[in-house]
């Protein structure tokens, strides 16, 4: 389990089935706080968690097993992922968690560390945690009266909303503004809607009743239809939809179209070049950013670098060669200026400050350049098999890349939060584009031996046919 405990975003998988069980989940504190644990000074730990009802069976076993280890807790309840990544450093903990899987279904969990600077754990460290969870026997645990304590954290809320307001332009405010927020019924069906009314919005919310089961279900980022037709119906300015832990954003103009993570980056990092905001020269996206956004870039003088998919790979490229601006298409939008992971309320902010200092509408600038033709699927697949290994498989791929002719990409790789193998292909032509994902995922399915798991990938639609009424 050492070597596949950590996937791209943490440890992942379904609620009470290894590794996302009560027992595992205590080896996972228990190896943490060993790790962070330095000196004989008391130590401290943060946990957050989303709205899923297994929450409530990971967040006490965490707790177990790292006040275990003499390890002081302090429990903040439901709170977005960029909350407990601010308050871990804010705090000075030594590091913090958080369960949540993000923008999957309430049948899956997860747990994601920050360390000490909020910044989420390198591969490396990752490793040594894993290691040590397999041999959690040989981890010391703390004397009777070295034993951890637990407390809960009552202002935590109020801390982070106060710094998600920091981070919009002093003086500036969203009166006037008709705001539709879908909370996804996950982490921040509290702080995101009081954030906004505070800053002057008029609020339609959605997905703001968590029941422990409903949390991403019809609702969020990956499923706006719902977010699409009520920004329609309430002839609203924008739609903002967060998934199930905040961490990432998708936003819809007035006439319901949707302005994913590539056109936000776009137009936040050619706004911040024009200020002499933006740092690097450009900004750092993953491998399935749409070409578009490279060539918009480069026609401002500016850069795209990609990184393998995962936020966290951003942040890190980010970090090394001096960038403020970067994030994914998905919507994990990170600024570091404010920020040490993707936050979907400050990305959303950052581009209404953008439509209030303009005075344009949202679909005024929800499009500042032409993305090319782009699929997403995703094909589900037995673990234990390797149907990319299969020759007729690479023969299909291989045929595909020739008839692309190096005017698109192809991106075919292994997801590292669920079992699936994830298909991209992008180009000039559409019809084309569409011919050889199909090829592909048949490939691919008829190698797993299982056609019917041939799944559609949960993403955002290009565009709605919904639109508003004619002014």
């Amino acid at each position: 389990m050492a070597s596949d405990l950590f996937g791209t975003d943490g440890v992942r998988g379904k609620a009470n089935v290894e590794p996302m069980t009560a027992a595992t989940a205590l080896r996972v504190a228990m190896a943490a706080g060993q790790h962070f644990r330095a000196g004989d000074r008391r130590h401290v730990a943060l946990i957050g968690k989303d709205t899923r009802l297994s929450g409530y069976m990971l967040e006490p076993a965490l707790t177990a097993g790292l006040t275990s280890v003499g390890i002081d807790v302090v429990l903040v309840g439901p709170m977005p992922t960029p909350a407990i990544a601010m308050l871990t450093r804010s705090m000075r903990a030594d590091f913090g968690i958080m369960i949540s899987a993000s923008h999957n279904p309430y049948q899956d969990n997860g747990i994601k560390l920050f360390g000490p600077d909020g910044y989420k754990l390198s591969d490396a460290v990752e490793a040594e945690i894993s290691a040590a969870v397999m041999n959690h026997e040989s981890i010391p645990l703390a004397a009777p009266d070295q034993i951890g304590r637990a407390r809960r954290l009552d202002d935590a809320p109020g801390r982070y909303m106060e710094f998600v307001k920091s981070s919009f332009p002093r003086g500036v405010r969203l009166d006037g503004l008709k705001v539709v927020l879908d909370c996804a019924n996950g982490a921040a069906y509290r702080v995101a809607p009081t954030v906004l009314y505070e800053l002057g919005a008029e609020i339609v919310q959605i997905g703001v009743s968590p029941d422990g089961f409903n949390i991403n279900r019809e609702c969020g980022t990956t499923a706006i239809e719902s977010l699409i037709a009520r920004v329609v119906i309430e002839h609203a300015d924008i739609g903002i939809a967060l998934d199930g832990d905040a961490d990432r954003v998708i936003l819809v103009d007035e006439r319901g179209q949707v302005i994913d993570g590539d056109q936000i980056m776009g137009l936040i990092g050619s706004s911040w070049a024009r200020q002499q905001r933006l740092r690097g020269g450009g900004i750092v996206a993953t491998v399935m950013s749409n070409l578009g956004l490279e060539r918009y870039l480069d026609g401002h003088g500016l850069r795209l670098i990609r990184t393998q998919v995962g936020d966290r790979y951003v942040v890190e490229e980010m970090r090394r060669s001096g960038f403020n601006v970067g994030g994914e298409q998905s919507g994990h939008i990170i600024f570091s200026d404010y920020t040490t992971t993707g936050d979907g309320l400050i990305a959303a902010l950052q581009f209404l400050a953008c439509v209030v200092e303009t005075g344009k509408k949202a679909s005024a600038l929800a499009r500042v350049f032409e993305p090319l033709p782009q699929t997403l699927r995703s094909v589900r697949f037995d673990p234990a098999g390797r149907p990319l290994d299969q020759e007729s498989v690479k023969r299909v791929i291989a045929d595909s890349e020739k008839r692309l002719d190096g005017k698109g990409r192809l991106l075919i790789r292994k997801s590292g939060t669920e079992p699936v193998i994830r298909v991209m292909v992008e180009g000039e032509d559409s019809v084309l584009v569409g011919k050889i994902v199909d090829e592909i995922v048949d490939a691919i399915g008829s190698a797993a031996a299982a056609p019917e798991t041939v799944v559609p990938l949960a993403k955002t639609p290009p565009a709605s046919r919904l639109r508003a009424p004619a002014e």
